[in-house]
């Protein structure tokens, strides 16, 4: 009986604690997902408030705002899940200390059963006298032998019991640590939950205002739709001059060259393995500012105040800090610097048969055939008449456009 009690015993701890390591890992999780999202709402908080005093409600601002919002909600899912965890550890605790305590209990019986049943076995009698009260020799060592089982028996038990008990007094600190844990994380939700608020009535207050200036937006969207165009032509423009001019040099030099799946551009195999290496970077290259966040993502998306009218983007707007530095996110060439109307100055990146565009900047720090590296700065952030800093960001393979947020690193 003894044996099985102590069994079960050590059965029941080691299992709780396995469940207790696989939960501390998932709060761990938690704890690290939600300070990566304070760390970027503090991003966030640092470059609206640098926006200039220019500042007017626009499409950018919303934008902004709406970037911030997803995050805030992020934020309050995260603590969230974190209380469900917090309630879910104390329901456990609670169940091992119940389990415990039965575990101690049924000890303490079974330690008073032995001492009981021992004391009827002596029939009253001392040790000494018990021992040589033996009819023969035989028996004399078979009483030895007994006393020296039940002694050793006694001893593992009180042991046993010991360690239940301290084992009860930590799980029930462990389990006052957690509530009052539940009571900071709930805390702080409710904190969270109200800036959320404050955040959904900012973007609703920008929405109604925006929504009073639908002709100037709808000439702003007929703008940016030209100037887009103008931009795409541009950097088509001059992928189809690298193609034609790497062609030219590949035939004059009659040398070796590499033709890969999906691009009809002839590279040296210097530049066959610049472009391999650009792809095996997918999903790692850094951001071309060094804080920020993406305000507008690649692709086509509904307009947020006009219903029926619908954008496309080529690529990602990053909100920065103002007089950001803008850098290359890979090593490279300059093929083309250029101006662009509602882009600013504009620089076109050569990686092999790959090219990375950087629009909207206010001044230029390379030259059209330099070799820069990754994260080397190419110029600074323009701030435009909202008072708004953001990069204007392009992947490109050959005169295939791509999305930029597939190459670039998550935040």
């Amino acid at each position: 009986m003894y044996r099985l009690i102590s069994f079960l015993a050590v059965f029941l701890f080691l299992g709780s604690f396995e469940s207790f390591s696989q939960t501390k890992k998932t709060r761990e999780e938690l704890e690290r997902e939600k300070a990566e999202v304070q760390a970027r709402l503090r991003e966030f908080d640092i470059i609206l408030k640098q926006t200039t005093a220019t500042k007017q409600t626009s499409l950018g601002e919303l934008n902004a705002i709406t970037s911030q919002f997803q995050s805030q909600t992020r934020l309050v899912n995260t603590l969230d899940r974190e209380v469900r965890l917090i309630n879910q550890e104390i329901s456990e605790t609670e169940k091992k200390i119940k389990g415990l305590e039965v575990q101690l209990q049924d000890l303490k019986s079974e330690y008073s059963r032995m001492i009981y049943n021992s004391s009827k076995l002596n029939r009253g009698l001392s040790i000494v006298a018990f021992v040589f009260s033996s009819g023969n020799f035989n028996q004399l060592y078979m009483r030895l032998k007994y006393l020296k089982q039940y002694s050793d028996s006694r001893k593992q038990q009180a042991e046993q019991i010991e360690k239940l008990s301290n084992e009860l007094v930590s799980q029930r600190v462990l389990l006052d640590q957690k509530k009052i844990d539940k009571v900071t994380v709930l805390s702080e939700e409710q904190k969270e939950k109200g800036e959320l608020e404050r955040l959904r009535k900012s973007q609703q207050g920008v929405v109604n205002t925006l929504t009073k200036k639908e002709k100037d937006i709808q000439r702003q969207i007929t703008a940016t739709k030209k100037q887009q165009e103008q931009l795409n032509r541009m950097i088509k423009q001059v992928i189809e001059d690298e193609i034609r001019r790497a062609e030219a040099e590949s035939q004059r030099a009659n040398s070796t060259t590499t033709k890969t799946a999906g691009t009809s551009m002839p590279m040296t195999p210097e530049a066959a393995a610049l472009s391999s290496s650009f792809a095996g970077n997918r999903g790692k290259l850094p951001w071309p500012v060094e804080t920020g966040f993406v305000s507008q993502g690649y692709g086509t998306y509904p307009h947020p105040t006009l219903k029926g009218i619908v954008q496309d983007s080529d690529g990602l707007e990053i909100r920065t800090q103002p007089n950001a530095n803008v850098r290359t996110v890979f090593d490279g060439t300059v093929s083309k610097i250029s101006t662009i109307p509602g882009y600013g100055l504009t620089v076109i990146i050569k990686h092999g048969e790959y090219f990375t565009m950087y629009s909207r900047l206010k001044d230029i720090s390379v030259k059209v055939g330099q070799t820069v590296k990754a994260k080397e700065t190419i110029g600074k952030v323009a701030i435009n008449p909202n008072g708004e800093s953001e990069v204007h960001f392009q992947t490109w393979k050959g005169l295939q456009i791509m999305d930029p947020a597939t190459w670039i690193t998550s935040k």
